[in-house]
């Protein structure tokens, strides 16, 4: 092999690993759940992330609604806010998340920024065949 084509190699491979490794950091990956509730029979929600764990700070989150078998169940809106409730001198916070529909049925996903880590309620409204409000105790890490 000559010099040329061993450089052409190496910048096709680095170029690869480059993609490779931007396609994870945007969510490329498969989101694992943080936290799951049972609404009823027929409704479960999930808040789900690339790494499975609420974070202090940025973060891509995605709400999912199944169905008592998992399946997806086609929601028309969905919102998520994370609450923490006022602390001695410290005021009460919320931070919510900017949520997209997806192209799968009943998902929806976008930025989260919270404030700080601790314990935070999510409050989760939703808007389909069902319509109602739940929340979900959870802590940032």
């Amino acid at each position: 092999m000559n010099l040329k084509k061993i450089v052409y190699l190496f910048v096709v491979m680095a170029l690869a690993a480059l993609i490779s490794a931007c396609g994870a950091a945007n969510g490329g990956g498969s989101s694992k759940a943080i936290a799951e509730k049972k609404i009823n029979e027929n409704l479960n929600v999930s808040i789900l992330s690339t790494d499975g764990k609420l974070k202090n700070g940025d973060q891509q989150i995605t709400l999912k609604f199944t169905d008592g078998s998992g399946n997806p169940v086609e929601m028309k809106a969905a919102s998520l806010n994370f609450k923490m409730p006022a602390m001695g001198s410290m005021a009460e916070m919320n931070d919510a998340a900017k949520l997209n529909t997806t192209g799968t049925p009943g998902e929806f996903s976008g930025p989260l920024k919270l404030q700080m880590a601790g314990d935070w309620i999510a409050q989760i409204s939703y808007e389909g065949k069902e319509t109602g409000k739940t929340t979900i105790s959870m802590t940032a890490y």
